[in-house]
């Protein structure tokens, strides 16, 4: 026997290749059926600007723009909603990133001394 070959290969063939281990790509259950897995889409987080009677509305749109990345005239729409309305959607990001978000406007709105509410809610 030669020391390359395992004790049940033919000398004249060369050695065949380990079975693939069960639940490789393709694998079938041992129903046959095949087995995909779901990813599911992450819930999606709303970040909600409130209006109160101290901070400026110049002061909303710069929070907007800073925190938010959004243009001049995207930032001053949304301000407008969260005069006129109450409150107004300033974004729409996973929990993490809506929760990092909403903190953010919070401690940027508290560093220049404005009482600026911003609080997440499910989409």
């Amino acid at each position: 026997m030669c020391p390359h070959l395992g004790p049940t290969d033919p000398p004249d063939q060369p050695p065949k290749p380990p079975k693939a281990p069960p639940g490789g790509p393709g694998t079938r259950e041992s129903s046959g059926a095949d087995v995909k897995e779901r990813v599911e889409k992450p819930r999606l987080f709303k970040v909600l600007l409130h209006n109160d009677d101290f901070t400026t509305m110049e002061f909303v749109v710069e929070v907007l723009m800073q925190v938010f990345r959004k243009s001049r005239v995207e930032a001053t729409r949304i301000m407008l909603l969260v005069h006129n309305a109450g409150k107004g959607i300033a974004g729409v990001y996973t929990r993490e990133i809506a929760e990092e978000k909403a903190n953010m406007a919070i401690e940027y709105a508290r560093a220049a001394g404005y009482p600026l509410l911003a609080t997440t809610e499910p989409e």
